[in-house]
């Protein structure tokens, strides 16, 4: 489909189509794929629907999806390449699919998430991310 003729996403079958097309990428990336198959385990039929409300809740304001997603993710042996590997993944799911404020607003969303998840991994892991640090004068 030509990008022109792509619409924003407004429905839980846009949702839906996002969803799997991009865990359907997911499966087939030789970073990723054995994160969530080999080590994770993931239980598909389990995984994407909570994935479903998730987005829905995000995206559309469904309020369907409730649950801590990061307790999940926190002890997976992942980095920042992994996090960087997922987001580039998810922006190409949705330009292919999607044009539109939703469509961008899911890719910012997507961009924190992976930003606060891999910070926070690395934290637990003992490799605090790279925080400056400004020395000010507090004498003044």
């Amino acid at each position: 489909m030509n990008s022109n003729q792509l619409k924003d996403i407004s429905t839980e079958a846009d949702i839906k189509k996002l969803v799997d097309a991009f865990y359907d990428k997911v499966n087939q990336d030789s970073l990723l794929s054995p994160i969530f198959n080999d080590y994770a385990k993931v239980n598909w039929e389990k995984h994407l629907p909570i994935m479903y409300q998730f987005w829905s809740s995000i995206l559309l304001g469904s309020a369907s999806y409730e649950g801590q997603p990061f307790p999940k993710h926190a002890f997976l042996p992942v980095n920042p390449t992994h996090f960087a590997q997922w987001l580039s993944l998810f922006f190409a799911t949705v330009t292919e699919n999607f044009r539109g404020p939703l469509a961008e607003e899911a890719k910012l969303r997507a961009a924190n998430i992976a930003r606060i998840f891999s910070n926070k991994i690395q934290i637990i892991q003992g490799q605090a991310p790279g925080i400056p640090i400004v020395k000010q004068d507090l004498t003044k």
